[in-house]
């Protein structure tokens, strides 16, 4: 091997470890940040999971990808008279993982006439404690690779297999920096994305949120301390700098996790209010 072909294959593996190193950094959380916030939290039900849906909906169990030999199963819900392809939401579940919660929610999302994929980055685990949570984000965070496939295969299951008219990506805490992942992974593709408080915002740079084509719904709470005001405010101007079509709604007296499903941090009214932003938006953006 020449000298030449040597320095042109010791610049290509280092162009590629570095593009490998930047990307894997996207979507690494602060685990730390994360448990400290959690430590008195614990997956129970909140109000907003314990509503029904507006409609009858059918729900199952569907594998979407294959994972080191492990069929990996999401949450699959739909109205029950869907009688053709509906727009889907792929939503990715917070640090507890798919839990009883996130389906629930999954369902009563479908109940506003969507076919919904509750996506599994957990490979079929779930969290009952912080520590055990901040295991599980770490494990992702790991392996953001892995992660990326997952949600991937996810969008291809809606898509693809059950036709979807129009997809939108939609998570909270963990899974809302995954919802922007996903809009990132899919910025041309992905016809609208809500992130509920997801901490990996402020890390975005122009160049990257310039590929966003899709309209995008930001739900932060004022309170939220792993999240400041001024990140959210400059992830507001950037937006509004690139021209791109995004709300950012900023709830006072709401902190983190003020939403979800699950956990000790419910704010009823912020939530509510939350929810239906939410279902206005995705109405307009997939119908």
């Amino acid at each position: 091997m020449s000298k030449i072909t040597q320095w042109l294959v010791l610049g290509a593996i280092f162009l590629i470890t570095l593009l490998l190193s930047v990307r894997a950094s996207w979507a690494k959380p602060n685990v730390n940040q994360m448990l400290t916030l959690h430590r008195h939290d614990y997956p129970t039900p909140t109000a907003i999971a314990m509503l029904e849906p507006q409609v009858p909906v059918a729900s199952e169990a569907v594998e979407y990808i294959t994972i080191d030999g492990q069929a990996i199963k999401g949450y699959y819900a739909y109205p029950q008279d869907m009688t053709k392809p509906l727009p889907g939401i792929l939503t990715i579940h917070e640090w507890w993982g798919l839990n009883q919660n996130i389906k629930a929610m999954a369902r009563r999302l479908a109940g506003e006439g969507y076919q919904v994929l509750a996506v599994d980055l957990y490979n079929g685990k779930t969290a009952d404690t912080p520590e055990q949570a901040s295991q599980l984000v770490q494990e992702v965070a790991n392996n953001p690779f892995g992660a990326e496939a997952n949600i991937s295969k996810a969008y291809d299951y809606l898509v693809k297999e059950k036709q979807a008219s129009a997809v939108a990506s939609l998570g909270w805490c963990f899974g809302g920096s995954w919802s922007l992942e996903t809009a990132l992974l899919f910025p041309q593709e992905l016809n609208a994305a809500v992130i509920y408080y997801g901490g990996e915002v402020g890390e975005k740079t122009a160049e990257e949120l310039s590929t966003l084509e899709m309209p995008i719904l930001g739900i932060f709470g004022a309170e939220d301390s792993s999240i400041p005001l001024e990140t959210v405010n400059q992830l507001r101007s950037t937006l509004k700098k690139l021209d791109k079509n995004a709300k950012i709604l900023v709830y006072k007296g709401a902190g983190h996790a003020f939403a979800n499903s699950s956990g000790q941090n419910y704010v009823a009214e912020a939530a509510e209010d939350a929810w239906k932003q939410t279902t206005k938006f995705l109405n307009k953006y997939l119908s």
